[in-house]
């Protein structure tokens, strides 16, 4: 690859496949959500062992409605005003937005500098009376110690819910991520392991808080929600029945077209998978050993291998400026490691948090770290060219 070929961020993973499955649901006239977002919710269920996927227009709107959810569920432990939950300070907003939006408290934990997890080692200290629940993240498809984390909700009677919007795939021991919490979410977003051009899931073995999202997906009505539900009881008129609103819920519903490429990409799935593992493979082998760049370490299971992460050494006398120069100047994409140490934006101004202590990893990460996209491509040119580039400026 000429270095006048950008390196950039994402890259599309659709073919002919895809447009086909447009084009097919453009032909039958029925576009907004029905038997195609009906057929990936099954499908995606199936493949990742799930007993319910509720699919939304985006992996933000199922971690708004997997937490209105819990909000509202009556068969299990309840989400209500003012509980704390604990989150760690590294991972995009909307994995905390809704927790704000819902009168939650948050509670930051520092993460460790070669995983970009959460710190197990802070995690259980950091849980106080008023905890209610867990939030796991696997940062950039690398598996969070989401075993210990499920036997720690399990002990301390906590909820536990997984945002896997990044991580997609991964797995630890065989069992994937996304599969660990009474409930969790993935994202369908461009540059993510599956993309339907925007879209989200929810899954959970849970049946009422399946028929919640369900009904919390659409407006809150009862429409969605099989007869057998765990909800209501229906009754016997039909034109009430068409339009019976219980919940306070949203339209965050799919379109029909996310649905139809869905099922296409899931089946591409694992192919995309094995390739971003071996640019992985490449990319730990000329970074792993080098001094000069923390790089994310695999501790529990398999990444899925999202991106490349860096963060330049403390100890080096590394010019940072410099190095994010040279990367521009070769058209190589880098950005802020997820959504950086999410305490230090504006917007936390609006959350009733705490932080158990004053997350030195996160905020070392924020100043001092970036990555660079990774691609269901062979991009061993690319990674290369990312490594020459970075040894002429990481002098």
């Amino acid at each position: 690859m000429s270095v006048t070929e950008p390196f950039a961020l994402a890259a599309t993973s659709w073919d002919a496949r895809e447009i086909d499955a447009m084009q097919a649901v453009i032909d039958s006239g029925m576009f907004t959500m029905g038997d195609k977002v009906k057929a990936f919710e099954a499908a995606f269920a199936a493949h990742f062992g799930m007993g319910y996927a509720i699919m939304t227009n985006s992996g933000s709107s199922a971690n708004l409605v997997s937490t209105a959810s819990l909000a509202f569920r009556k068969q299990g432990p309840a989400l209500k005003p003012g509980d704390e939950v604990i989150v760690p300070a590294i991972s995009w907003t909307t994995t905390y937005t809704p927790l704000q939006q819902y009168g939650l408290k948050t509670r930051f934990v520092d993460v460790e500098l070669d995983t970009l997890n959460v710190d197990m080692a802070k995690l259980e200290d950091a849980i106080t009376p008023n905890t209610k629940m867990l939030m796991a993240v696997s940062i950039l498809g690398n598996p969070a110690a989401l075993g210990q984390m499920r036997k720690l909700a399990d002990d301390r009677g906590l909820i536990f819910m997984e945002d896997n919007c990044e991580s997609l795939d991964a797995d630890i021991g065989g069992k994937p991520t996304g599969t660990f919490g009474d409930i969790s979410t993935a994202s369908f977003f461009f540059s993510h392991h599956i993309s339907t051009m925007e879209g989200g899931m929810i899954m959970t073995n849970d049946r009422e808080l399946a028929h919640l999202c369900r009904a919390l997906r659409a407006h809150g009505w009862t429409r969605d929600l099989p007869d057998d539900n765990e909800l209501v009881t229906r009754g016997d008129d039909d034109l009430f029945e068409a339009y019976r609103f219980i919940l306070p819920g949203y339209n965050v519903r799919p379109l029909e077209f996310s649905g139809a490429v869905g099922l296409v990409q899931l089946d591409k799935l694992p192919e995309m998978t094995a390739q971003r593992r071996r640019n992985w493979g490449l990319f730990t082998s000329l970074f792993g050993e080098d001094e000069r760049f923390i790089i994310q370490r695999e501790k529990e299971g398999r990444s899925s291998a999202f991106s490349f992460t860096l963060v330049l050494n403390p100890a080096m006398d590394l010019d940072r400026k410099g190095i994010f120069d040279a990367l521009s100047a070769n058209k190589i994409g880098f950005r802020i490691i997820t959504g950086g140490c999410y305490p230090r934006h504006e917007v936390i101004e609006h959350f009733d948090y705490t932080c158990h202590d004053d997350l030195p990893n996160a905020n070392l990460a924020h100043d001092r770290g970036f990555f660079v996209g990774n691609h269901p491509l062979d991009l061993t040119d690319q990674i290369h060219r990312l490594r020459d580039v970075l040894d002429r400026a990481a002098q």
